[in-house]
């Protein structure tokens, strides 16, 4: 949800990577052995960074970065450096600046999630969104990407325009996961707190906006109980009102600004 439109010459990029990509129709490949997937341990410091092309400056063992604007060449530059990369993708909203935005059809576009260009899905939909869904992971495969960020799995407890249930959430969100790992790809669970019990066994890292400003850090216990990392963040809040919150918690806590640029503050 935290995107901003690329360049042209990115997106044409995209496309073609898009148009690449192998297509799954009435096959299911088995998902890759979880022992070959990353698995991020509690307490690694990370960077998030959205806002375009990476700015590889953050001495960081893990980094977050959009899947569309950056390329194999930059996930490669960080594997060089030793770092882990995370690829984001937007699964419950369309964005109208993705290269491949003429692939939804409007009976899956709901309501604007207050993001300019932005509307949620319905995730109901899994015959038309698990296809699309198939072809942002293979990108994601195909830039050495090593994790994935699926955003706003949490549409359920939304205005969508949609009349979305728990049970949806639950079926689409580990529809999710389980294409992540059919690729070899780590997967993290985005916010959606009331739903950590059902599908922690599912996600293999947490990932966090806010927990402090709402008092529900102490939630996200379950992902570092199992040995799983949580990589949260904080825009409002000091880190003097919860870095030491996080650290007794065993959270990656730092603060950003909400275009989720290059600048952090680490706890």
């Amino acid at each position: 949800m935290r995107t901003r439109p690329g360049t042209l010459a990115t997106l044409l990029m995209a496309a073609t990577l898009l148009a690449g990509c192998a297509r799954t129709e009435g096959r299911t490949a088995p998902p890759e052995p979880a022992d070959r997937r990353w698995r991020p341990a509690p307490g690694l410091a990370w960077q998030w960074q959205l806002d375009g092309r990476v700015t590889p400056s953050a001495d960081v063992p893990v980094y977050d970065i959009d899947g569309f604007e950056n390329s194999r060449d930059d996930v490669a530059r960080l594997h060089r450096d030793g770092r882990k990369v995370i690829c984001y993708i937007n699964v419950g909203a369309w964005e109208r600046f993705r290269p491949d935005q003429a692939d939804f059809p409007a009976s899956v576009l709901g309501r604007t999630n207050g993001w300019e260009g932005e509307r949620w899905l319905d995730i109901r939909r899994l015959d038309v969104l698990r296809p699309i869904m198939e072809r942002r992971f293979d990108m994601c495969r195909e830039k050495g990407f090593d994790a994935v960020e699926p955003d706003l799995v949490e549409g359920y407890g939304n205005d969508t325009g949609f009349p979305l249930t728990a049970g949806d959430q639950l079926r689409f969100n580990r529809m999710i996961a389980d294409l992540a790992h059919r690729r070899g790809l780590s997967v993290g669970l985005k916010n959606d707190l009331p739903q950590i019990p059902q599908l922690l066994a599912h996600f293999d890292f947490a990932v966090n906006e806010e927990c402090a400003q709402y008092g529900e850090c102490a939630r996200l216990t379950p992902f570092i109980e199992a040995g799983k990392a949580v990589f949260h963040v904080e825009y409002k809040e000091k880190n003097s009102a919860f870095c030491a919150e996080s650290r007794r918690l065993g959270l990656s806590s730092m603060r950003k600004r909400l275009d989720l640029d290059v600048w952090r503050q680490p706890c």
